[in-house]
């Protein structure tokens, strides 16, 4: 689809990071939009922001993601205020301890999953109705991670929700096309991008989920790569690819991620049995 002035943008996870740079790219296109966090104080800047630098209408709305009652909420928010919406954005993440998978709290991974994995559950089934209602083209973008492309040690349980993502949103384009063709859904996929996630989640994070102080000094990892990429690479790559209709909009400067990806990959198609036809 081709983004336009008139069109409406929905963003969740948007008063900061690389949800207000995708609310910034839109608006800088000209679509209304609308900017949904639990944070609010700090939503509710991010929109007046965004509205006064870019002369756009915007909307900020306090949403849980992880309660489905919260998103339908937000989607009917959106449209009394602008009567359609044509871009959801379903991006709102956190990030939980690190450390190996048989150590950490199921709690972690309840938290983890119900934000990054079931935040996009929520926002589909929510949005999508009305969208077919609408009758124009639109769009579904669910931010994942190169953390769901490749392997993650000691952060395992945020590779398996943004690798959740990544499966939701490629078995959700065939049943759109199949469904509602004038629909379509592309899973963004950034490498490390400096975001204020760690400080963000020290904000919203359940009592059950006990998170250490933010290290101000994240080292190379393995895991978290300085790449040089800024939030505005990640914003420009993912509205390329929502008009170009990808599946997959993959963003990252240096690390090792083509080599982990090709490497996965590769294990795969490996692994496959041969064919008996």
């Amino acid at each position: 689809m081709k983004l336009a002035s008139g069109q409406v943008a929905v963003v969740t996870g948007a008063a900061s990071g690389i949800g207000l740079a995708l609310a910034q790219a839109f608006a800088a296109r000209g679509l209304s939009v609308v900017l949904s966090d639990l944070r609010t104080a700090e939503v509710q800047a991010s929109a007046a922001k965004v509205a006064a630098e870019y002369g756009v209408a915007t909307l900020a709305v306090t949403t849980d993601v992880r309660n489905a009652e919260s998103v339908e909420a937000l989607a009917q928010a959106t449209i009394d205020r602008f009567g359609r919406v044509d871009v959801v954005c379903n991006n709102a993440g956190v990030m939980g301890p690190m450390g190996p998978a048989w150590e950490l709290d199921p709690a972690v991974f309840r938290w983890l999953l119900d934000v990054a994995f079931m935040g996009v559950v929520h926002g589909v089934q929510a949005f999508v109705p009305r969208m077919i209602a609408g009758g124009r083209p639109g769009h579904i973008l669910n931010t994942s991670s190169m953390a769901g492309l490749r392997p993650t040690p000691s952060i395992t349980p945020y590779g398996a929700a943004k690798a959740a993502v990544v499966g939701f949103t490629e078995s959700l384009r065939v049943e759109l096309s199949m469904n509602a063709p004038l629909i379509s859904a592309t899973v963004l996929c950034p490498g490390y991008v400096p975001t204020d996630m760690g400080a963000s989640s020290r904000q919203t994070n359940p009592a059950d989920v006990v998170l250490a102080p933010l290290d101000p000094s994240p080292t190379d990892n393995g895991i978290v790569v300085g790449s040089g990429m800024t939030l505005e690479d990640v914003s420009s790559a993912a509205l390329a690819g929502i008009e170009a209709d990808q599946i997959h909009v993959i963003v990252y400067r240096g690390g090792p991620y083509d080599h982990d990806v090709r490497a996965r990959v590769q294990s795969v198609l490996d692994d496959l049995p041969e064919s008996s036809s």
